[in-house]
């Protein structure tokens, strides 16, 4: 009586595991680089700032808002955008500078100065600002952004996200 080994397999458990194991194989060459390519730019470091120079400080005249507008490059997922946006720039004195956003802090729908209004207007929801950018009326939950400014050689500058 001959005994049969515990460890002898079949030519189809051969084939099997063999194609099992390539098809694994080939998984791995190909899935990780897909798997990097996707998760790359979450795994990015964080975005630096920088200063952008909106024009020269002497534009901005008093207690009235004056539009800048600027561009810059960006990274959005793994495409590279230039984006375009404007700014309000006011000052009481000609010295100090309160620099806002023109997005709305409701849903982010642009705003713009009517003097006959005394504000900012936001047309999506009639939201109104005063002035120095503080919610007067409307949904908006708080005021509008204010970006970090400084004067420099006599150019009004203002601190980024890059």
């Amino acid at each position: 009586m001959t005994n049969k080994s515990d460890y002898v397999i079949s030519r189809r458990g051969f084939v099997g595991g063999v194609v099992g194991l390539v098809g694994g194989v080939i998984t791995v060459v190909i899935g990780l680089p897909v798997v990097g390519y996707i998760v790359s730019p979450a795994l990015k470091k964080g975005s630096d700032e920088e200063w952008i120079v909106l024009g020269p400080a002497e534009a901005v005249e008093i207690e009235t808002p004056t539009p800048f507008t600027f561009s810059q490059v960006k990274e959005v997922g793994w495409r590279r955008v230039r984006i375009s946006q404007t700014v309000y720039a006011v000052t009481e004195d000609g010295v100090n500078f309160t620099v806002l956003s023109d997005a709305c802090t409701h849903l982010s729908c642009k705003v713009h100065w009517e003097d006959p209004r005394n504000g900012y207007i936001c047309p999506c929801h009639d939201g109104v600002f005063d002035m120095w950018g503080f919610v007067v009326a409307g949904p908006p939950p708080r005021p509008l952004y204010r970006y970090p400014s400084q004067v420099e050689n006599g150019q009004l500058m203002i601190l980024v996200e890059a």
